[in-house]
Order: C-alpha cells, then structure tokens, then sequence
C-alpha cells in the first residue's frame, strides 16, 4: 500500500510534505504545486503548512473535508485508512503530517502508514 513518492527536485523531504501530497493529487510538479500554495498563502497571510491553507486549495479543486470520529484518536492509521479506500484521492491529515493515498495506496516519502489520522479531504 505505500508508495515512495517525492517529486521534490532537488530529492529534500523535511517540511515540504503538504506540496508532496497535493502535487500527487493534483497531478502538478513540486514547482507549481509550491507556487499554488504561495499564492494562497498571500491571500490568507499564512503558511503553505496551515490547515487551513492548503484545505482551501483542495476545496478549490472539488474536495470534501471529513473529520475521523475522536473514540479512538490513536487506532485508525494512514495504512488502515488506505486500505479501506480503495478508490478515490484523498488527502490524510494527521494533524501534523499530510499524504496522497490514491485508490488504496498512499504516497510519501517515507513510510508514513502508522501515523494515526484526524481528518481527511476527499475528491468528490
């Protein structure tokens, strides 16, 4: 289910991962991915890394935000979460990381897939 991922050009994967999971989603190289994430970090005087940031970018783009129930905050992982979701693109937020999965995989650069997860954004 994981599958190493790393678009950035220069192979650096500390602190980039929110271009990482939105440039598998949207399909854009790293460069443009970053830029997107710029320009609405302009409009909200805030940093590609907030929530709320790069949330906006994927409702731009047709995504739901969906919160996982809180009665077992540490029990459901990225690799249950993509196992379960066999299709579709999502994006995992785990409150302080972000990954791809796509149609039951996920996509990183590392092997995220037992960090538990808070929310999720879905492509509708």
């Amino acid at each position: 289910m994981y599958v190493f991922y790393n678009p950035n050009p220069l192979g650096k994967s500390v602190g980039d991962c929110v271009v990482r999971a939105l440039s598998k989603l949207t399909g854009y190289g790293w460069v443009r991915t970053f830029l997107l994430l710029v320009i609405e970090c302009l409009v909200q005087f805030d940093m590609p890394s907030s929530d709320k940031v790069w949330g906006d970018v994927l409702k731009q783009r047709g995504y739901r935000r969906h919160t996982v129930p809180d009665y077992c905050p540490d029990c459901y992982t990225i690799a249950e979460f993509a196992h379960d979701h066999s299709r579709g693109m999502y994006a995992v937020g785990t409150g302080a990381h972000v990954v791809a999965v796509v149609d039951g995989y996920y996509f990183d650069s590392w092997d995220s897939g037992s960090e538990a997860i808070v929310f999720y954004w879905e492509k509708e």
